[in-house]
């Protein structure tokens, strides 16, 4: 099938003359039947996945080739090694139907594990604003095979850590440590149907101390003040109360 899918794609390119970095992708039935989805007409997000395991830099091969230059190897010396996976780590929230999170980025550390890449233009301090795509880094973990790949994934997303922006790390987790995923039982309709959809959305059960938290917090209103906060301070509104643990 990957044999069939690469000679489908090549005609692609070529009835278009396309020259350059690019990726064409299908989707594929229960039958393993691919149809065509759509042409990527330049370099893909995930395309560290297909450096990691081939040991070639795509973004190089691209320059070359805008340059005029050939493609220094043929499709045949092309040699695959291991299994690799991506997670992209967006400033987005999946307990709001995935919108965007800006904010400041108050603390950024990424991981540090042999076997894994991480592609980012992020730093504590940095502003997150609403007028770019979310996306923050990408992490990508290598392994002789994909049980090894996604172990390795899971280390480096629990030693990831952005704090100031909501980021899906949690529900890449859970999605990398649920069994369908380890079964290799993914498809289009993975996250509704495990439940993802609804475990990530608005209206979930808070825990006490959340809501306790939001008690206190909650601005008494006064008559005398129209109706209106009295205060916007946690401080000024909690008394000889102490916000602490």
């Amino acid at each position: 099938m990957r044999a069939k899918m690469g000679s489908a794609a090549v005609r692609a390119a070529k009835a278009v003359n396309y020259r350059g970095a690019g990726t064409v992708e299908f989707l594929v039935d229960e039958n393993r039947n691919f149809y065509f989805l759509e042409m990527n007409t330049r370099i893909q997000v995930e395309h560290p996945v297909t450096e990691m395991i081939t040991g070639l830099d795509l973004v190089r091969l691209q320059f070359q080739i805008a340059n005029g230059a050939k493609l220094p190897f043929s499709q045949e010396q092309i040699q695959r090694r291991g299994h690799a996976i991506e997670c992209r780590i967006y400033a987005e929230d999946p307990e709001n139907d995935f919108l965007p999170s800006p904010g400041k980025l108050h603390l950024v550390s990424m991981p540090h594990i042999p076997g894994v890449r991480v592609d980012s233009g992020i730093e504590s301090g940095l502003e997150v604003s609403t007028f770019y795509d979310p996306i923050l880094c990408k992490v990508i973990a290598w392994g002789e095979n994909r049980e090894a790949a996604r172990k390795r994934m899971i280390l480096a997303l629990r030693e990831t850590v952005v704090l100031g922006v909501s980021t899906p790390i949690s529900l890449l987790l859970e999605i990398l440590n649920h069994q369908a995923f380890i079964e290799w039982e993914t498809h289009t309709g993975f996250l509704e149907e495990h439940g993802f959809l609804q475990k990530f959305r608005p209206g979930k059960d808070l825990p006490p101390e959340v809501l306790l938290a939001a008690a206190v917090y909650q601005p008494r209103k006064s008559m005398a003040s129209g109706g209106k906060a009295l205060s916007s301070t946690p401080w000024a509104e909690i008394g000889s109360w102490k916000i602490g643990g």
